[in-house]
């Protein structure tokens, strides 16, 4: 009996020895991060051109190039992590990363949830369909099938549209984990219509080898996006706020903007 309390004793020493070493590590890896300044973007890396991967590989878009700018001003290094949009909160409050910057756009709701920059760009919802549709604006959705991506604006704004939510008769949209892939389904006519960043849709169209989707005249809602933080994090968002009236001031911005918009 005495053995089997003595070898128990030695696991138990050991059970927490390796509980110790591991906080150390976690400890160490955090300090690292610190002392290193590094800080972490959270974005869906099929959100073209805001941000999203090239042919080889490597985080490019608008929101790749100015946040690489704006931390670049700041002394700090800049890592893009690729995360699942609609966890996109989880993912901030846990600490797995720093900010959102990739077309976050600014809602009643997300106020409530995160710290927010000042507004760097405008956007629109609206609707895309082929061109050989019947669609032209709201009121053409009727008893129709549209998608968006789950977790976007575009799915905010479809719930607290009334007149929405009557036109497709109390349905609920078709949710997509990406937009490429409600794209491919309206091209594959699996669906009617595709609620998307203006932003995202003229860029998607433009390179697409398809040139048969058109953009309604109807513009569903007036946006804006902004950088998201942590809630109570105002020390990284007021450094990251006076970096981009830097970078807007000098013209810097303009330049990023003509790269990927006015192509």
């Amino acid at each position: 009996m005495k053995n089997m309390i003595k070898v128990s004793s030695l696991f138990l020493l050991v059970f927490l020895a390796i509980l110790s070493l591991t906080g150390c590590y976690n400890s160490n890896k955090n300090a690292q991060k610190h002392n290193e300044n590094t800080v972490i973007v959270g974005y869906d890396n099929t959100f073209v051109p805001m941000g999203f991967l090239n042919d080889k590989g490597i985080p490019s878009g608008f929101d790749i190039d100015l946040a690489k700018e704006v931390f670049s001003r700041l002394n700090m290094k800049v890592k893009f992590q690729n995360i699942d949009w609609s966890m996109k909160d989880v993912e901030l409050n846990s600490g797995n990363i720093d900010v959102l910057w990739n077309g976050y756009t600014l809602t009643d709701e997300r106020r409530k949830k995160v710290d927010y920059s000042n507004p760097y760009l405008n956007n629109n919802q609206v609707i895309v369909t082929m061109k050989n549709s019947s669609i032209k604006n709201i009121d053409d959705l009727k008893n129709k099938i549209v998608a968006t991506q789950q977790g976007s604006s575009g799915l905010d704004m479809l719930e607290k549209n009334a007149k929405l939510v009557n036109t497709f008769n109390n349905k609920a949209p078709i949710l997509y984990d990406t937009f490429d892939n409600a794209f491919r389904d309206l091209e594959s006519n699996r669906i009617d219509a595709v609620v998307v960043d203006e932003v995202l849709a003229k860029y998607y169209i433009a390179k697409s080898k398809n040139k048969n989707f058109k953009i309604s005249n109807d513009i569903l809602g007036k946006e804006v996006f902004v950088v998201g933080f942590k809630k109570g994090n105002i020390n990284l968002r007021d450094k990251v706020n006076n970096a981009l009236d830097e970078v807007k001031q000098d013209k810097t911005f303009d330049k990023i903007y003509n790269k990927w918009f006015n192509q």
